[in-house]
């Protein structure tokens, strides 16, 4: 019969893991001829790793050790230069500050009262050329007054005047055209009356009407006064505000100082203090093995004689 096609991936032999097992040989002679060997199936037998021979600990001395505390007290004393230099110039930084505020608050101070006073310079000029003019009024209105009784009484003058003319001419008519004149001097004596009245009445209105104003501008000046005192005292105010906050920061922060000085200090004398203690416990060891050295030699003395 035909020989069947293997269906799929030919199978390939896989190599049989092999366990090798470490042995160990000796050799022994048996005879004079011949060697003799011996195999003997065991575990390898593990080699010890050499140690290392341990370095002696060095001891660090006296010197080494006063040399690295004043090392150390070097770099705490450029620390605390550094420290005190960063503080200095944060104090004058803040100096400066509080003499800019105040240069600030005096150019401040000082421009206001020069806007003040020259507000009120200006104020009472035009108060004074507002009198004046009213005054120049007044002046003209008295002497258009004064003119008109002027014209009045040369009227009158004339008229007494063509009167006595007309007495010496018509001295029939006399008595009537006295009358009729006389009644017209009443008539005229009594319009000026009335206007002289008119007018005491209208420079009473017009002096009362100045002394208001007067009044009210008074009010004014002091009300401002009043206003600008306040805005001073309202600045003053805040200025100590601003000047009581800076202090309290300046305190905080040298308190933070100080309490962070201390606490380097307290560090520093602590490392200071363990190396000493180290440093002691170094020289009792060192002292101990002295003595056991001394020891070991005076009880080798004997036998090695």
């Amino acid at each position: 019969m035909p020989a069947k096609k293997p269906v799929g991936k030919p199978r390939t032999k896989q190599p049989k893991k092999v366990k090798f097992i470490t042995t160990e040989i000796r050799c022994q002679e048996m005879s004079k001829g011949g060697l003799a060997y011996e195999v003997i199936l065991a575990e390898p037998v593990g080699v010890p790793v050499p140690r290392r021979a341990d370095s002696p600990e060095k001891t660090p001395s006296v010197e080494e050790i006063q040399e690295k505390l004043k090392a150390a007290e070097e770099r705490r004393r450029s620390l605390e230069a550094s420290r005190m230099a960063a503080i200095a110039q944060k104090m004058a930084k803040i100096e400066e500050a509080s003499r800019i505020r105040s240069e600030q608050t005096n150019n401040f101070i000082v421009a206001t009262k020069e806007a003040l006073d020259a507000k009120m310079d200006s104020h009472e000029e035009k108060r004074e050329a507002y009198i004046n003019e009213l005054r120049a009024r007044l002046k003209d209105h008295l002497e258009g007054v004064e003119k008109t009784r002027l014209t009045l009484e040369q009227q009158t003058a004339e008229v007494y005047k063509a009167i006595e003319d007309k007495m010496n001419t018509a001295a029939d008519k006399r008595d009537e055209n006295i009358k009729k004149m006389l009644e017209r001097l009443r008539e005229h004596e009594e319009q000026v009356r009335k206007v002289r009245a008119g007018n005491q009445e209208r420079f009473q209105q017009l002096e009362s009407a100045i002394q208001d104003k007067l009044q009210q501008a008074a009010g004014r000046r002091l009300q401002l006064e009043a206003e600008q005192r306040e805005k001073l005292r309202s600045y003053n105010n805040k200025l100590a505000e601003v000047r009581s906050v800076i202090t309290n920061k300046m305190e905080e922060i040298t308190k933070d100082i100080e309490v962070k000085l201390s606490t380097a200090e307290q560090n520093r004398e602590k490392e200071i203090q363990k190396k000493l203690d180290f440093v002691k416990k170094e020289e009792r060891r060192a002292e101990l093995v002295r003595q056991n050295k001394s020891a070991r030699a005076e009880s080798e003395a004997p036998t090695s004689g």
